[in-house]
C-alpha cells in the first residue's frame, strides 16, 4: 500500500551522488525512499507494459527485417510513458513508469535475439515453425533474466558510479524530468528536438553525409587503397550523446581499441601481405580497409570479446559465489540467511535465491525437452546443445552487462557468431552436421543471441530501477511476461513476414502467387519452357524481399560450418584473446578496449569527442559549479539521445511505406561536399553543446 511519503514534482531530483562513486560510509538514497511504499505495479502499469511491449516487438522486428536496424524500444516507450501519464494528469507516476519501461522494453531486446538467428532458418531453405520460433525467444528471455539477476547487486550497487550506464542515465532523465517538469523539461525537449532535427535532416533527406570520412582529404584515397589507413566519423548526435555519459575515461579505452584495429592490425595485415607476395599478387591490395576489417580484424575483436568475458565471471566470482551460497544456505536452513540489513529493503529484494533456481532448472529442462522434441535430435546430442546453451550463455551474460554499463552498446551478433562456430564445432563431434546440424546450430544461436540481449537490456532496466528507488522484485517478477509476450509478437510477425514477402528472391516470388505449383515445380526441376523461365528472371529482378542482413551473415556463417572438414581460423580468435589479457594485466578494462576492437571505427570516434567534451566542461576547480554543469550536460546528452531515437523511428516507419525523402537531393547525397558538410554540422553540433552546458550555474 502506497504512503503519502511522495515528493512534491517540483523537488523530485536524482540525488547529486548517483553518478559519481560514494565515498567511504556514504549511501545512496534514491528519489523513492527505500522504506516507504510508492505505486510501482498497478493495472495501468502492466497493461500500459504489454501494450508497448506488442507495439514495439512487431515495429522493432519488421524494421531489423527490412533495413537492418532494430528500432530502439526503451527511449521512446519512456518517452511514451511520460507523455501519457502527462496526458492523463496522473499523479505519482514515477514508479509505474519504470515498470512500463521496463516490460514494455522486453520488445527490442527479444526482437535483436530472434531477428538475428531465426530467418536463417528460412534463407537455407530450412523453414521454421511459429513454435520454434516463440520457444527459442522466450527461453533464451528466460534464460537471459535468470543468469543476470544474480548479478544485479553488484552491476547496480557495488559498482555504484564505476561505470556510465549511458543508456540507463537518458531513461532515468527522461523518467524523473517527465515527473517534475519545470525547467528541466524545457532543456531535454529544447535538446532532443534539436538533435532528432539534426538526425532526421541525414538519416531522411541525406542533405550531409551520416558519415565522414578521410578519403576526401587531399592524398586520403591514397592512403586508404594503398597502405589501408583510413579514418571515419559518425556525425549521429545520438552517439556524441553516448560519449558524454560514458566519459572520458571509457571513450578513451574504446575508440584506443579501435584505433589498434584501424590503425594498427589493419595496415599490418595488408603489408604482411604484401611482404608475402614478393613482388607478385597482394591479395590484400585489391581490397579495401572494411573488408580486411570485417574478415581478419573483426574476429580479433570478438576473441577479445570472449576472453574479456571469462576475465568478468572471474573477477565477480566472488560475488556469483556469494548469491549461489545464500541460495543453498536458504535450502538447508528452509529459509535464506541475509548477509546484511541492505537485503530487507524493499530496494535491495530480488526473488529468492532458492525461488531462482527453482526457475533456473524449470527453464533447462524446458529448453531440453524443446530441443529433444522440437529440433527433433537425439537426447545425446540434446544434452551437448543444453550445456553449450548454458556454458556460453553464463559466460557472456556478464560481458553483455558489462558492454551495456560501459558504453550502451551489446555486442550480441559478435558473441552469436562466436555461438555458431562454438556450436558448430561442438554439433559435428556428436554426429549432427548437413540440415539438422544447421537447424540445431540456429535454434541454438537463437536461444543464447535473445538470452544475451535480455541480459544487457535488463541490466539498464534494473539500473534505471536502483536510482530512482523501484523494488527489483517487482521488475524482475514482470519481465517474464514482458518477456512471453514479446517473443509470442515476434514469432508471429517472422511467421507473417515470411509468408507474405520471404527472405530472399524466390521466396518473395513465390508468395506473390504469380505462379502455379506446376510451373514452379518446372522451375525448380529445369524443366521450364524458355518464356517461364525469362517470366520468372523478370519477376525476381523486381521482387524486394526483407533484407535481413544480420540472418544473411549468419546464415552465410553456419553452412561450410556444419560439416566434419569445417575451416575456422582459431589462430584469429586466440590473438584477440591474448590482447584482452595483456590489456588487463595492464590495469585497463579488457572489455572496453575489446568492444573498441569489434565495433566499427566511425561509432568509436564520437564517443572520445563525447568524453572530450565532458572532460572540458567539468573542468573547474568551483565544486558548485562543476556539478550543476554536469547536471545540465547530462540532461542536453540524455535529450539528444533521446531525440535522436525517437526521429530514427520516424525515418524508419518513412522507409517502411516507401516515402524516400533523399529523392529530393538527387545526387547530393553522394557528392564530396555532402561529407564535407557532415563535418561542418557535427562541429555546429559540439559548439551548442559546449555552449548550453557552459550556461549552467548553481542553484
Amino acid at each position: 500500500m502506497a504512503n503519502d511519503h511522495y515528493q512534491s514534482s517540483s523537488s523530485i531530483h536524482l540525488p547529486e551522488n548517483a553518478r559519481r562513486e560514494l565515498k567511504p560510509g556514504e549511501v545512496y538514497r534514491p528519489i523513492l525512499q527505500p522504506e516507504y511504499r510508492f505505486p510501482e505495479v498497478t493495472p495501468y502499469s502492466f497493461f500500459l507494459g504489454l501494450l508497448m511491449a506488442v507495439i514495439f516487438s512487431a515495429a522493432a522486428a519488421y524494421s531489423g527485417l527490412k533495413i537492418g536496424q532494430v528500432m530502439e524500444a526503451a527511449i521512446p516507450i519512456s518517452i511514451i510513458a511520460v507523455g501519457i501519464a502527462a496526458a492523463a494528469n496522473k499523479s505519482k507516476a514515477l514508479g509505474q513508469n519504470v515498470i512500463v519501461q521496463s516490460i514494455g522494453a522486453s520488445s527490442g531486446v527479444i526482437v535483436a535475439g530472434a531477428v538475428f538467428t531465426i530467418p536463417a532458418l528460412y534463407i537455407l531453405k530450412l523453414d521454421a515453425s511459429f513454435f520454434q520460433i516463440f520457444f527459442a525467444a522466450a527461453l533464451g528471455g528466460f534464460l537471459g533474466i535468470l543468469f543476470l539477476i544474480p548479478f544485479r547487486k553488484y552491476f547496480v550497487k557495488e559498482m555504484h558510479g564505476k561505470f556510465p550506464f549511458p543508456e540507463a542515465t537518458a531513461i532515468t532523465e527522461i523518467l524523473v524530468t517527465g515527473e517534475k517538469g519545470g525547467k528541466s523539461a524545457g532543456v531535454l525537449v529544447t535538446s532532443g528536438l534539436i538533435a532528432g532535427i539534426y538526425d532526421f535532416l541525414f538519416s531522411a533527406f541525406h542533405f550531409w553525409k551520416e558519415t565522414f570520412t578521410s578519403r576526401v582529404l587531399p592524398f586520403g584515397e591514397v592512403l586508404a587503397d594503398k597502405a589501408k589507413i583510413l579514418f571515419q566519423l559518425n556525425v549521429s548526435a545520438m552517439i556524441f550523446g553516448f560519449g558524454y555519459l560514458i566519459g572520458l575515461k571509457y571513450a578513451l579505452v574504446i575508440t584506443i581499441g579501435s584505433f589498434l584495429s584501424w590503425f594498427v592490425l589493419v595496415p599490418l595485415i595488408n603489408q604482411i601481405g604484401s611482404i608475402v607476395a614478393g613482388g607478385g599478387d597482394n591479395l590484400f591490395a585489391s581490397m579495401q580497409p572494411e573488408q580486411i576489417f570485417s574478415l581478419y580484424v573483426r574476429p580479433i575483436g570478438i576473441g577479445a570479446i570472449a576472453m574479456a568475458g571469462i576475465i568478468g565471471v572471474i573477477k565477480s566470482s566472488k560475488v556469483i559465489l556469494s548469491a549461489f551460497s545464500l541460495a543453498f544456505g536458504g535450502f538447508l536452513k528452509g529459509k535464506p540467511k541475509q548477509v546484511s540489513s541492505d537485503d530487507n529493503l524493499r530496494t535491495q529484494k530480488d526473488i529468492p535465491m532458492n525461488t531462482l533456481l527453482i526457475l533456473l532448472a524449470f527453464t533447462i529442462i524446458a529448453i531440453f525437452i524443446f530441443f529433444l522434441f522440437g529440433v527433433n535430435i537425439t537426447p545425446l546430442q540434446a544434452i551437448v546443445a543444453l550445456l553449450t546453451v548454458i556454458i556460453i550463455s553464463f559466460l557472456f551474460t556478464s560481458v553483455a552487462a558489462n558492454a551495456i554499463a560501459i558504453v550502451g552498446t551489446n555486442p550480441v551478433s559478435g558473441m552469436t557468431l562466436m555461438t555458431l562456430i562454438l556450436s558448430s564445432f561442438i554439433l559435428t563431434q556428436v554426429g549432427l552436421s548437413g540440415s539438422e546440424g544447421m537447424v540445431s546450430a540456429l535454434i541454438i544461436g537463437g536461444v543464447v543471441c535473445t538470452a544475451l540481449a535480455m541480459a544487457g537490456g535488463f541490466i539498464t532496466d534494473l539500473k534505471v530501477g536502483y536510482w530512482i528507488g523501484s523494488t527489483p522484485l517487482k521488475q524482475e517478477s514482470f519481465k517474464f511476461i514482458g518477456a512471453i509476450v514479446s517473443a509470442a509478437t515476434v514469432g508471429l510477425v517472422i511467421f507473417i513476414l515470411q509468408a507474405s514477402y520471404g527472405f530472399t528472391k524466390e521466396d518473395y516470388v513465390r508468395n506473390q502467387n504469380k505462379f502455379t505449383y506446376e510451373e514452379l515445380l518446372q522451375i525448380e526441376n529445369k524443366t521450364a519452357s524458355k518464356e517461364l523461365m525469362e517470366r520468372y528472371q523478370n519477376e525476381l529482378n523486381k521482387a524486394e524481399p526483407l533484407v535481413a542482413p544480420q540472418a544473411n551473415a549468419m546464415a552465410a556463417v553456419i553452412q561450410p560450418l556444419m560439416s566434419p572438414e569445417a575451416k575456422v581460423d582459431w589462430m584469429l580468435y586466440l590473438v584477440g584473446a591474448f590482447i584482452a589479457l595483456f590489456v588487463n594485466w595492464l590495469g585497463i578494462s579488457p572489455l572496453a578496449f575489446a568492444l573498441g576492437m569489434y565495433i566499427p571505427l566511425p561509432l568509436n570516434t564520437p564517443l572520445l569527442v563525447g568524453g572530450l567534451i565532458a572532460h572540458y566542461v567539468e573542468k573547474t576547480k568551483d565544486e558548485k559549479l562543476r556539478s550543476a554543469r554536469a547536471q545540465r550536460g547530462t540532461l542536453i546528452a540524455s535529450g539528444f539521445i533521446a531525440g535522436a531515437s525517437l526521429f530514427g523511428v520516424i525515418a524508419a516507419l518513412l522507409l517502411f511505406f516507401k516515402v524516400r525523402l533523399y529523392d529530393i537531393v538527387g545526387n547530393w547525397k553522394i557528392s564530396t561536399e555532402a561529407e564535407y558538410l557532415s563535418l561542418i554540422m557535427f562541429a555546429l553540433l559540439v559548439v551548442y553543446f559546449i555552449w548550453d552546458t557552459l550556461k549552467a550555474r548553481p542553484e
